[in-house]
C-alpha cells in the first residue's frame, strides 16, 4: 500500500520578520476556485504578498495589453518576499527582460500553427497530437513556450474562438486512425472545471483509435488544491490517462503538490515532469539534482529537461547548450537512472535529443564514456559496430 499524503502545511511561507501576509481560513485556502477568484493582476494586490521591486512594477506596466499576466495565491506564498532573484517569482512576476528584443526570438518556434490542422488540433508527429483546448491558465509563465497563446494583442493560436465547436477536431482526430495519443493542453486544460473536461476526455475516448489521452498542466505545481478527489475519479473513467507537469525547483515541491501527485497517482494516473532549463532559476547542478531526487521522492517521474524556446518575451531565460550538457553530465550516474530526463530541444522538426553521446564508433571499435570521463575502447570483434562486423565466421548461414 502506498504512503498516505502528507501533513498539510500552514498557507503560505513564513516571510521575514516585518512583513504580514493575508491570514486565510482554511476553508478557503484549500479551495481552488477561491485562488482562482482571488488570482493577483495588479501591483497593489502583489504588495500583500511580496515586495514588487521599481524594476518589476515597470516591467508590469510595460507588460500590460501585451502579455497576461496572474499568480494564485498558493504560488505567491512560496515566494520569498523581499528578493526578486528568488526563483519563484521570476517563473510569475514580469521582469524587464521580457520586454526586449533578441535575435531570432520568434513567437511559434516550435512550429505549432505550422502544424495546426484544425482550430486546435496540432499534428506534427505521426501517431500522436496536441489539442489547444484554452488559453486561460492559473499562473502566466513568464518562460511559457507559447506565450502568443496567452497574449492581450494579437489573439491567440486558435484560429476560431475558443468556444467554437469541437466537432471539426474530433472529426479530424476519428478520420486519422494513426492517432493513437492526443495530449490536451493550452493553456491549460485543468482550467476547465470537470464537467466540461469530462465532455473533451468522454468524446476522445469515443474514438476507436485514440488509446492514450494525456494532459499537459502545471496545476500541480501552481495551484495543487485543483487536483480534487472528484477530478481524479472523474479521469479515472477514462484510462489510460497520463499527466505531465512542470516543476522547476525544488521550492515548488510543498506537501500540498506532493498530496496533489498522491491523489492522481492513487487513481492510477502516471505523473511525469517536463522541466524548462531557466537561467537564473535552475541552471546550477546543485538545484536540478535536488530538483530530480526530490521529484522521485514524491513519484513524478522526470521525462524531460527542455532547452528554454527562443520565444518572443522568453528569450531572456535562455541558457547556452553547453550549460544543459554541463548539468546532464552532472546528472548521469548521481542519480538512479530514471531520475535523469532527456534534454531535448524542441524546433519545427519536433523533439530533438541533445545529450552528448555516450558511445561513438571509431575505426578501431566503440569508445565508451562514463559519467567520469573516463574511457573504454571495445573492439568491433567483441561488440560489433556494423551488420558486416557481425557477420564473422562461424555465423550460422
Amino acid at each position: 500500500m502506498s504512503p498516505g499524503p502528507p501533513a498539510p502545511r500552514e498557507p503560505g511561507v513564513a516571510p521575514p520578520p516585518g512583513f504580514s501576509r493575508p491570514a486565510i481560513p482554511a476553508e478557503r485556502w484549500n479551495d481552488w476556485h477561491w485562488h482562482m477568484r482571488k488570482r493577483i493582476t495588479t501591483v497593489d494586490k502583489a504588495r500583500e504578498w511580496f515586495r514588487p521591486t521599481p524594476e518589476e512594477e515597470k516591467a508590469i506596466a510595460g507588460a500590460a495589453g501585451k502579455y497576461r499576466w496572474s499568480i494564485t495565491p498558493y504560488y505567491a506564498s512560496l515566494m520569498d518576499p523581499y528578493d526578486p532573484r528568488c526563483p519563484i517569482r521570476q517563473q510569475a512576476v514580469p521582469a524587464p527582460g521580457e520586454l526586449l528584443e533578441f535575435a531570432g526570438a520568434e513567437i511559434d518556434p516550435v512550429g505549432d500553427m505550422y502544424y495546426r490542422k484544425t482550430n486546435r488540433v496540432v499534428h506534427k508527429y505521426p501517431d500522436r497530437v496536441i489539442m489547444l483546448i484554452t488559453e486561460a491558465c492559473p499562473v502566466y509563465c513568464r518562460h511559457c513556450t507559447r506565450k502568443f497563446h496567452t497574449t492581450d494583442v494579437q489573439g491567440s493560436y486558435f484560429r476560431d474562438d475558443e468556444g467554437a465547436s469541437f466537432e471539426e477536431d474530433l472529426r479530424y482526430i476519428s478520420d486519422h486512425p494513426e492517432i493513437r495519443d492526443v495530449l490536451l493542453t493550452g493553456g491549460d486544460p485543468l482550467s476547465y472545471r470537470d464537467n466540461r473536461l469530462e465532455e473533451i476526455v468522454a468524446a476522445l475516448r469515443a474514438v476507436p483509435s485514440v488509446e492514450i489521452i494525456r494532459i499537459g498542466s502545471r496545476f500541480p505545481v501552481l495551484l495543487p488544491q485543483r487536483i480534487t478527489p472528484e477530478l481524479c475519479a472523474m479521469l479515472e473513467r477514462y484510462h489510460p490517462v497520463w499527466l505531465n507537469t512542470h516543476f522547476n525547483h525544488p521550492k515548488e515541491i510543498t506537501p500540498e503538490s506532493a498530496a496533489a501527485v498522491d491523489r492522481l497517482l492513487r487513481h492510477g494516473i502516471p505523473v511525469g515532469n517536463q522541466t524548462v532549463l531557466l537561467r537564473g532559476v535552475n541552471d546550477d547542478v546543485t538545484t536540478m539534482r535536488t530538483l530530480m531526487t526530490e521529484l522521485l521522492r514524491i513519484r513524478v517521474r522526470p521525462y524531460y529537461l527542455y532547452h528554454c524556446d527562443n520565444v518572443t518575451g522568453v528569450s531572456h531565460f535562455m541558457t547556452s547548450i553547453e550549460k544543459g550538457w554541463e548539468i546532464m553530465e552532472a546528472l548521469q550516474g548521481h542519480i538512479t537512472g530514471f531520475g535523469v530526463p532527456q534534454y531535448v530541444l524542441t524546433t519545427r522538426l519536433g523533439k530533438i535529443p541533445m545529450a552528448r553521446p555516450y558511445c561513438t564508433p571509431t575505426p578501431d571499435g566503440l569508445l565508451l564514456r562514463n559519467h567520469r570521463g573516463e574511457e573504454l575502447l571495445l573492439d568491433s570483434s567483441v561488440y560489433p559496430v556494423t551488420e558486416g562486423d557481425a557477420t564473422r565466421e562461424g555465423d550460422a548461414p
